[in-house]
Formats: structure tokens, sequence, C-alpha cells
């Protein structure tokens, strides 16, 4: 469900957004869209322990190994 938001911005962003927006065809409303989704992506990445963080993304070019491939990896990486 969508829902208005009023903001206050300065001059010359509210100016700096009107540019962009025109230069990529998309609203202002998209583009602070957008951006919150990113923020709130990153905010639950962040709150990821340390160790998964260190794990997360690993896996994204290669098949997914063995779970003894798993572990070999996961004892080394926690020792360092």
């Amino acid at each position: 469900m969508q829902k208005k938001l009023t903001l206050s911005i300065e001059e010359d962003l509210v100016k700096f957004a009107h540019e962009l927006s025109k230069k990529t065809k998309q609203s202002i409303s998209h583009m602070i869209e957008q951006y919150l989704h990113s923020l709130k992506i990153q905010t639950k990445t962040s709150d990821l322990s340390t160790r998964t963080l260190g794990l997360y993304g690993i896996l994204s070019d290669q098949p997914i190994p063995s779970k003894k491939e798993l572990r070999k990896y996961f004892h080394e990486k926690s020792n360092h």
C-alpha cells in the first residue's frame, strides 16, 4: 500500500532531484523509494554477526560445495 510523505529538503537538493528525475526518467518518489529500500537491505545485512558477514556471498560464483567442504572452509576461516 502506497502512502504520501512530505519532506523538507534544501532548495539545491530539490533542484538536483528535479534535474536527475528528468535525466533518468524516474519520478523523485521512485528515486527516494529505491534509496530507502537499499538502506533497508544494508541495515538487515549489518545486523548479521561478524562471522556470518565473513561468509556472506562466498558461494555466489560457485556451485554449492558438500557439507565436508563447507565445514573445512568454515573452520579455516574462523581460525584466522
